[in-house]
């Protein structure tokens, strides 16, 4: 097949779940024979041309001088010159700014659309944008051959919603073995003296119910808050949780230690709400943390029984006092281990995108 993957800023790497998910399938897709291209937003800062046998195409991206409506630009021009490569099949990784160029989709290629989380429910997004990705959701499932769920919490939604089957495909993951104890001191921590978030602070990640948790919780371990928090939501945690028990690290690229601060820390803190399945969960399970999660139906497909869970900040209280040590919880962390083996490893999940494309190639229309 020759597979043309837009809806990304780029690989390598430089963003979150989508690009990760290309990063990883798109040259395991090269590796089975496929061709396969990937657009790269012209702000990406590799400037090659391939990247382990993936074809990369630079379009323009005027998202650093308009803001969001760069966005809309940027896909727009994904999808003029997708028209003209002869894919067989399109891989569309998400439909917020996409969706509205869709009756401008390549004609003789089949559609395969990623539906992402359930975008219009973020809290970050006004009433009109929220209203908006309500409808680019509708038109992004009109519009294509065959969707792909990440989770099971959102391909029952799609199924009650639209009355559309998916086909569930989640993120990967890879087994972090190699602790090192030695990274956490470059960080002034002890191993296992500390609970760990990595998030991108926003109100639908419940990050002030786990500060606040945390701090009425009557332990003196720190929270370790891994994220950028210079935007505004950000600034006012920061301000209003001023607190030695708190730790605002801000953003850690290295992915060793993120793996390692995930290793050595106590309790990890997942508080996603409204996504599918998160790639840093999957993360935070392959890299053997102790997970306490928001209770609802995207976590607990995933987790399933091998975690714990809360609603309110009174919970993680409640939780925290009971003085909870990773090390009387081996089962748990062994079971979240082998679902990463069974059933979220990069090459279970490049097998079942592959499978999915050729069954869409044989069975989608064509524009």
């Amino acid at each position: 097949m020759k597979i043309g993957i837009l809806g990304t800023r780029g690989i390598p790497n430089q963003h979150g779940g989508f690009e990760q998910f290309a990063e990883f399938v798109a040259p395991a897709l090269v590796a089975r024979g496929h061709e396969v291209w990937v657009y790269n937003s012209s702000l990406h800062p590799f400037g090659g041309s391939s990247w382990h046998g993936v074809t990369l195409i630079k379009e323009k991206d005027l998202e650093d001088r308009i803001g969001t409506a760069g966005q809309f630009v940027y896909d727009l021009n994904c999808i003029l010159d997708a028209r003209k490569r002869g894919f067989d099949v399109v891989l569309q990784l998400g439909y917020t700014s996409s969706s509205i160029w869709r009756r401008l989709m390549p004609r003789n290629a089949i559609v395969v659309t990623n539906m992402d989380g359930l975008e219009w429910k973020r809290s970050k997004y006004s009433s009109p944008v929220q209203s908006f990705l309500k409808r680019a959701e509708k038109w992004a499932v009109k519009g294509s051959d065959a969707l792909i769920a990440d989770s099971k919490g959102i391909q029952a939604y799609l199924a009650e919603k639209y009355k559309k089957d998916s086909t569930f495909i989640a993120y990967g993951a890879t087994l972090f073995d190699k602790p090192d104890a030695a990274v956490t001191e470059k960080y002034g921590l002890s191993p296992y003296s500390y609970n760990l978030l990595i998030a991108r602070m926003e109100p639908e990640n419940n990050i002030e119910a786990i500060l606040k948790g945390q701090l009425d919780s009557t332990g003196n371990e720190k929270l370790i808050l891994i994220g950028n928090y210079g935007n505004k939501f950000g600034s006012y945690l920061k301000a209003k949780y001023d607190d030695p028990r708190a730790v605002f690290l801000g953003p850690v690229y290295d992915l060793t230690a993120l793996n390692n601060l995930r290793y050595f820390s106590n309790l990890y803190f997942h508080g996603h709400s409204v996504g599918g399945t998160n790639p840093s969960l999957l993360e935070a399970m392959a890299s053997n943390a102790l997970v306490l999660a928001h209770d609802n139906i995207f976590n607990r497909t995933v987790l399933e029984e091998d975690a714990f869970y809360f609603s309110t900040f009174q919970d993680i209280t409640s939780l925290l006092d009971q003085r909870l040590a990773k090390s009387d919880y081996a089962t748990l962390l062994e079971n979240n281990r082998q679902k990463i083996r069974e059933s979220y490893s990069w090459d279970h999940i490049t097998g079942l995108l592959e499978a999915c494309l050729t069954e869409a190639l044989r069975t989608g229309r064509r524009r």
